[in-house]
């Protein structure tokens, strides 16, 4: 892949850049960038080997497992979701299945609307962020929005939906998300320096979230204090890499559902991407795509299969990554051309 290193540059420059930003081909990793500091206060700087958050770039774990789940005979795709949630969440509508949830076509109302118009700053959870350690905890939020459209009418992204996935998961596993989710993704991947790590209490090589280009606001009273079902893991770029290739090399789920989990089902053009269950796909190409996006964090990784090769961008700011992320991604499509 040919990297045209001055427009990184410029890229790093106009966003005001603070992460990480690696291309990994097989075993050779070819270009390797570390920006910005993983403590502003202390300046710290940033290294390859920082823990990030990916924000929503982890509702792929949550889909997979899930899948694991359908693999093992414990859920299926059609289940309607109403049989394990019981009287909880009684807006939700009574024929939303599982494939809704991961495919966002359920039309349920989202706790967190992302066309509400709020801004990255703002404090949008109605709880107190330090109760959100499970998913049932979530409850509260999840519940009270009407169903949008019928299940199935059309894609509309929903991170409730992912949470009431996490919900599920929690209810069949017996265990909290978190639990279920290192069994079930990251242990068989061989993830070690992946997890869901408290923003209150995080370890010297996780970065804080910056809420904005400058100054050193974190991201902790704006977020979950646990990421769960919707968002929120963190993890660094070599593990990013080794996810790929475990899922696609069938150590997480079987070739046969990982193709399932990547076959393009909807047109996505406000995204300019395609969607699987649990993953973005390329408009035009079967390169997959992980993104994210939140207070404190952007994110992208994009991986060629033909090639193995993984492009990850890791921002621990709101906005700083997005330039770097869009100079990349015209020279990933220049390659796939």
């Amino acid at each position: 892949m040919h990297v045209d290193k001055r427009s990184i540059d410029e890229a790093i420059t106009e966003g005001l850049f603070t992460g990480v930003i690696t291309i990994d081909v097989g075993d050779v990793r070819t270009l390797e960038r570390c920006e910005g500091f993983i403590h502003r206060a202390l300046g710290a700087p940033m290294t390859a080997s920082t823990r990030i958050a990916v924000a929503s770039g982890s509702k792929a774990f949550t889909a997979l497992a899930v899948m694991r789940l359908v693999e093992d005979g414990r859920l299926q795709l059609d289940r309607r979701v109403r049989a394990l949630l019981g009287d909880d969440l009684p807006l939700i509508a009574d024929d939303v299945t599982v494939e809704h949830l991961l495919c966002h076509t359920s039309g349920i109302g989202d706790y967190l609307d992302e066309d509400a118009g709020w801004e990255v700053s703002d404090h949008v959870l109605t709880l107190p962020v330090h109760t959100l350690t499970t998913s049932k905890a979530f409850l509260p939020m999840l519940d009270g929005h009407p169903q949008k459209f019928p299940p199935g009418d059309r894609f509309e992204y929903c991170n409730g939906g992912y949470m009431v996935l996490a919900l599920l998961l929690e209810r069949l596993t017996g265990q909290i998300f978190h639990d279920a989710i290192q069994q079930l993704v990251f242990r068989p991947a061989g993830l070690e320096r992946t997890a869901f790590l408290p923003l209150n209490d995080l370890p010297a090589d996780a970065a804080p979230g910056y809420v904005l280009d400058e100054g050193n606001l974190v991201n902790t009273l704006h977020l979950p204090v646990l990421g769960n079902g919707d968002g929120g893991a963190f993890t660094t770029a070599s593990d990013l890499h080794r996810f790929w290739l475990a899922f696609l090399e069938g150590r997480i789920v079987s070739h046969e559902t990982a193709a399932e989990m990547v076959r393009p089902r909807h047109d996505v053009p406000a995204e300019q991407m395609r969607y699987g269950m649990g993953f973005w796909v390329h408009r035009a190409h079967p390169a997959l795509i992980l993104e994210g996006y939140d207070a404190g964090a952007s994110f992208r990784s994009t991986h060629i299969p033909e090639t193995q090769t993984t492009v990850t961008v890791l921002g621990n700011s709101s906005e700083g990554a997005w330039p770097v992320i869009s100079t990349l991604a015209q020279m990933i499509d220049a390659e796939l051309a």
